[in-house]
């Protein structure tokens, strides 16, 4: 099972992830014997350290944590059993560190073999992103790109998950399941 989890900042994405997680875990127990949680998020100031922080002393001790800000497939590759349960947070992140990157051909090859390693996963898998393209154009080209750019992973995510859901103040709606 694979699901997408998204959402604006403060929504509600993140609790929702990891207690869907904590849930499948706990339900699972026999079946699921490890649960990862992978942080893309680098701490380039200190009120981004803070939000680490914050989500760090959050979560519970039944986590096996992986920093990694760039190499998502590779996680994938390492950890693709079926007796696994992967929480990637947050892949909005991720794609801005790719779009940082010194390598301008990184967030193409980077996005590619994630999108592979994902379709072939044995791993249950929850995905969490900022949907950041409802709202205004941004007006930097820098911005504008991030923005496109999370909403073509977004699509592509949607295409292959399993289940979709939009959390908007804390309340989550069902995009696609399992069961459409």
């Amino acid at each position: 099972m694979k699901e997408l989890i998204l959402g604006g900042a403060r929504s509600g994405k993140s609790r929702l992830a990891e207690s869907r997680a904590l849930s499948i875990f706990n339900k699972q127990q026999s079946h699921c014997k490890k649960i990862i949680y992978v942080a893309t998020a680098t701490a380039y100031d200190d009120e981004m350290a803070e939000r680490i922080k914050h989500h760090q002393q959050a979560r519970s001790d039944h986590w096996h944590l992986i920093e990694e800000p760039i190499e998502l497939a590779k996680i994938l590759q390492e950890n693709h059993q079926e007796d696994t349960l992967i929480l990637i947070e947050c892949l909005t992140l991720w794609l801005t560190n790719l779009l940082c990157h010194s390598d301008k051909t990184l967030l193409a090859t980077e996005k590619q073999k994630f999108i592979e390693q994902l379709k072939f996963s044995q791993a249950e898998i929850i995905l969490v992103s900022n949907e950041t393209g409802m709202g205004f154009v941004p007006m930097g080209e820098l911005s504008r790109r991030y923005v496109d750019e999370a909403g073509f992973l977004h699509q592509d995510l949607a295409q292959i998950s399993d289940r979709v859901t939009l959390v908007v103040a804390g309340l989550e709606q069902t995009l696609k399941s399992p069961n459409n």
